[in-house]
């Protein structure tokens, strides 16, 4: 165990889980693989550690259903399709211009300016 006796008081060095370690305990409580105090131990960290990723993981998950909607694209996909969009329209307003500068210039030598 990665604990150090401080005057009468143990207390355990901090041990920082990345994201997908943190993936992984949520889903064995999820499961019922674990429960909290053998998640803390399992992971060697703090109960309170434990407590505080189901309560980030719960609240991420519930804002992620919420924001998606039946039969509706992903932000990330609107995303690409609005950047296509703009694309479209940058080049139609190119084209428009080039084609006005064209029947200038032809017109412009058929009348023999």
């Amino acid at each position: 165990m990665s604990e150090q006796k401080n005057g009468s008081r143990v207390r355990r060095r901090k041990r920082v889980l990345s994201a997908e370690e943190k993936l992984q305990v949520w889903q064995q409580l999820l499961s019922g693989e674990l429960s909290q105090r053998g998640a803390a131990e399992r992971w060697d960290v703090d109960p309170t550690t434990i407590m505080r990723i189901r309560k980030v993981a719960r609240e991420s998950a519930l804002a992620g259903l919420a924001a998606s909607r039946p039969g509706r694209r992903g932000e990330a996909v609107d995303a690409e399709l609005a950047a296509a969009r703009a694309e479209i329209e940058r080049l139609s307003e190119t084209v428009k211009e080039q084609a006005i500068e064209l029947v200038m210039l032809r017109g412009k030598q058929r009348s023999g300016w």
